[in-house]
């Protein structure tokens, strides 16, 4: 890849993960609005959220399987359509017709089919295209990347819905074009003229994967899951609290959201560009960092003010920002080409589902009582920090096995 393509092309893979981002980040703001104009209850404004994250956690495997067997760019593009297609279905319904919430959802669903095929498949793609070192540095400003949608989604939904509460799914359109222009453009893919394996053979191939690796593969995928988990979570407790606790509502709601995905964004940048490919750095930052969440979390029951609040949930997007971009970089090394996308598909599952648990398992837990879902959730980090401690075994840069080791990992 020549010197002066590589930063477009980058730029193009970056653009892909802001779809299943402000997919939902960006409805937030004006779900009271919605609420309000299309006289729905409570239920019927989650759905919009639900139907989505759904359609989109169902998908995401389908549109693995179709990536390896054909390729990621062919399907990145219809994926980035459908997103669009759906979003525009959806304000065009709440615009023009009277049962505008039956075509919000329907649009919805589309969005979420369409969102399957973005951030998992541009992760496959970042994994074709890069190797060591680099293959990291790039997987670090991809997540970076999705970190960034998730601070400006807040900003951008609160300030569109000072026009109309609809015109948000208009925006959804805009950036997906450009995003297809840029991976039209931008990526090539190395031709393959070898006949895509059968069904069977590919099956049995991903059965082999996950029967070697998935003690250790599993460990990592929830690794990340449970970085997704608690940040929406926490970011849905600041959200309560800024408005019942302080009446902050609006885009200086939506600044201070974005204070703890910035330092998540600034760490996932930096992480991403000094690990390489060394398996046991990657292996003992996501320790780090998972262990830097559970010292936040449990932390956390000592502070009410929002200053000191803030600074010490910070100390959580660092432990965030230290894990994702390492959990990116061993499951993209995990297998080979052929099987890449499927297995770093089943991960966006798991941050999907991650993602969707978040709201409403915190929700619970603020319901039982406030110190208790603190050190409930730092338990969990730690359960999680224990596991990928004695269950991910690797060694040295090239990530040879220990002797006394069962897992085969080899850095493709």
């Amino acid at each position: 890849m020549k010197k002066k393509n590589k930063g477009m092309v980058i730029a193009a893979i970056g653009s892909v993960p802001l779809m299943m981002t402000l997919g939902n980040s960006m409805l937030i703001p004006i779900l009271p609005k919605m609420k309000s104009s299309l006289d729905l209850t409570q239920l019927q404004v989650s759905l919009t959220i639900t139907v989505f994250s759904i359609a989109a956690a169902i998908f995401i495997p389908i549109v693995g399987y179709l990536s390896d067997r054909f390729s990621r760019k062919m399907v990145i593009i219809p994926s980035l359509l459908l997103f669009g297609g759906g979003a525009l279905l959806a304000g065009l319904g709440a615009a023009v017709f009277s049962n505008s919430y039956i075509w919000v959802i329907l649009g919805r669903i589309l969005q979420g089919i369409g969102a399957a095929g973005t951030a998992p498949i541009a992760m496959a793609l970042i994994g074709d295209l890069f190797r060591g070192g680099e293959r990291s540095r790039v997987l670090g400003i991809f997540e970076a990347s999705n970190g960034l949608g998730k601070m400006l989604s807040p900003i951008l939904g609160s300030l569109l819905a000072l026009i109309i509460w609809y015109s948000v799914f208009f925006a959804f359109p805009v950036i997906s074009l450009i995003s297809i222009l840029l991976v039209w453009i931008f990526i090539k893919e190395k031709r393959n003229f070898q006949a895509p394996p059968p069904f069977k053979k590919y099956v049995k191939g991903l059965l082999s994967v996950f029967k070697h690796e998935g003690r250790w593969l599993f460990t990592i995928y929830l690794a990340g899951g449970t970085c997704l988990f608690t940040l929406f979570g926490i970011l849905f407790y600041l959200s309560d609290i800024l408005e019942t606790k302080y009446n902050i509502n609006g885009v200086p709601k939506g600044l201070i959201l974005a204070i703890p995905l910035l330092v998540m964004v600034c760490t996932s940048y930096i992480t991403g560009s000094k690990i390489g490919k060394n398996l046991e750095k990657m292996k003992w930052l996501s320790v780090l960092g998972l262990f830097l969440m559970t010292l936040s979390y449990s932390s956390l029951v000592l502070f009410e003010k929002l200053i000191p609040f803030l600074i010490v949930l910070a100390i959580s997007s660092i432990g965030a920002g230290l894990v994702l971009p390492c959990v990116n970089s061993l499951i993209t090394g995990a297998v080979g080409k052929e099987r890449r996308g499927f297995v770093s598909s089943l991960y966006g599952s798991v941050r999907f589902i991650g993602v969707a648990l978040g709201p409403p398992v915190f929700t619970r837990l603020m319901d039982w009582s406030r110190t208790g879902m603190f050190l409930s959730i730092a338990a969990f980090t730690l359960l999680v920090a224990l596991l990928v401690l004695l269950l991910v075994h690797v060694k040295g840069k090239d990530g040879k096995e220990k002797k006394k080791s069962n897992i085969r990992y080899k850095y493709t």
